[in-house]
C-alpha cells in the first residue's frame, strides 16, 4: 500500500536548492591561464598619436614600481597604482593586437578574459569567476585583458523586475569593487563604449579611440600584408586611395582571399583584380549588415540578461 504526503513550500524550496547544488558539482571549475603576447608594436600599424597615448600608459605601468614603492609615493597617492586603459572603436582596427603589444612591451604575459569565459547559469558564480580572473593575473604577474568589455561593464539595471536583473547588478557591483582594490594594469577593449556604465568610465584612467586607418596607415597596412615573396601586380597606392573605409582586418582578409583564389586556380601571380574583388565582397557584406538595427544603448544589458535567462530555462511570455 502506497502512501504520500503533501510537500510544503519550504520543503520544495529546499529540494530545488539541493538539486541546484548537485548540478553545480557537474559544472567544470573555471581556471584562467596567461599566454605569451602574440604581437609586438613592430607588428601593428597605428596612427602615431594613438601609439603615443598607448606608450604613455604603458610607461606609467612600467615605472610604477620605482615611483610608488622605491620612492614611496604610495604613501600619499593611495589609489594611483591602479591604472586601466580602454581601447575603443570600430571592429578590426587593432584593439586586441594592441593589448598584446602592450603586454609584450612590458615583458609580461597576457591573461585574456571574454564574458563567455566567466558567465555562469548559477546565481553568484559569475562574480566569483571575475574574482578568479583578477587573482590569476595577480598570481602570475600577467596583464589582465577584458575583450568585448561592454558585456561586463555595461550600465546597471535601474528598474529591477526579475531575479536576472539582480544578478546582472551584482556582477557589476563586484567588478567595481575588484577594480577599486586591484593595484595593477588592466586593459579593456570594446566596440560599444556608449554602453559603459559611468562608474566604470571614471575608474579607467585613459580611453583611447581606434579609428579606421587614414590613407598613410592604409598604405602601410597593404604593404605589411602584400609580401615581396608573393608574386603580384598590385599597385598599393591605388588600393589605398580607392578604398578609404577599410579596417586593418578587412585589408588582411582581402589579401588572404586573393592569394587563395590565385592558388586554387593554379596561377603564379596574384592579380590585382582578385584583390579588388575581395575588397568589394567585404564592402558588400558591411553594407548588408548596416540594415540590421542595433539598440546600442541597451544591447549589452539585454545580451547579459538573455544569456542568463536562456541558461536558466526562463521562457518569456
Amino acid at each position: 500500500m502506497s502512501s504520500w504526503k503533501r510537500i510544503s513550500s519550504d520543503d520544495e524550496e529546499k529540494f530545488e536548492n539541493n538539486v541546484q547544488d548537485k548540478s553545480k558539482l557537474n559544472e567544470p571549475s573555471i581556471e584562467f591561464f596567461p599566454e605569451e603576447p602574440k604581437y609586438s608594436f613592430d607588428e601593428i600599424i597605428l596612427p602615431q598619436d594613438v601609439k603615443d597615448k598607448i606608450l604613455d600608459v604603458a610607461n606609467y605601468a612600467e615605472n610604477s614600481k620605482k615611483v610608488f614603492e622605491e620612492w614611496n609615493l604610495q604613501k600619499v597617492y593611495k589609489q594611483s597604482k591602479r591604472i586601466g586603459i580602454n581601447l575603443y572603436g570600430a571592429p578590426g582596427t587593432g584593439k586586441t593586437m594592441a593589448a598584446h603589444a602592450i603586454a609584450k612591451y612590458l615583458g609580461r604575459k597576457i591573461l585574456v578574459v571574454n564574458y563567455a569565459d566567466i558567465e555562469s547559469k548559477f546565481v553568484g558564480e559569475t562574480p566569483k569567476n571575475i574574482n578568479k580572473a583578477f587573482e590569476a593575473a595577480k598570481k602570475t604577474n600577467s596583464i589582465l585583458f577584458f575583450d568585448e568589455a561592454d558585456a561586463i561593464l555595461s550600465k546597471r539595471v535601474t528598474n529591477m523586475s526579475q531575479a536576472v536583473d539582480v544578478s546582472v547588478n551584482q556582477t557589476r557591483s563586484v567588478m567595481l569593487m575588484v577594480m577599486n582594490d586591484y593595484q595593477d594594469f588592466v586593459i579593456f577593449a570594446t566596440n560599444f563604449i556608449e554602453n559603459f556604465d559611468p562608474a566604470f568610465m571614471r575608474r579607467i584612467s585613459m580611453h583611447i579611440e581606434f579609428k579606421l586607418p587614414d590613407f598613410e596607415c592604409r598604405k602601410k597596412i597593404w604593404q605589411h600584408y602584400i609580401l615581396p615573396t608573393m608574386p603580384n601586380n598590385i599597385d598599393i597606392v591605388e588600393l589605398a586611395e580607392k578604398y578609404d573605409g577599410l579596417s586593418g582586418s578587412d585589408i588582411a582578409n582581402a589579401v588572404l582571399m586573393a592569394a587563395f583564389k590565385t592558388a586554387r586556380r593554379n596561377l603564379n601571380c596574384v592579380d590585382k583584380k582578385f584583390v579588388f574583388d575581395a575588397v568589394e565582397e567585404i564592402i558588400a557584406s558591411k553594407n548588408a549588415n548596416q540594415g540590421v538595427t542595433v539598440e546600442k544603448n541597451f544591447v549589452s544589458e539585454e545580451y547579459v540578461k538573455n544569456r542568463i535567462e536562456k541558461k536558466n530555462g526562463v521562457v518569456k511570455k
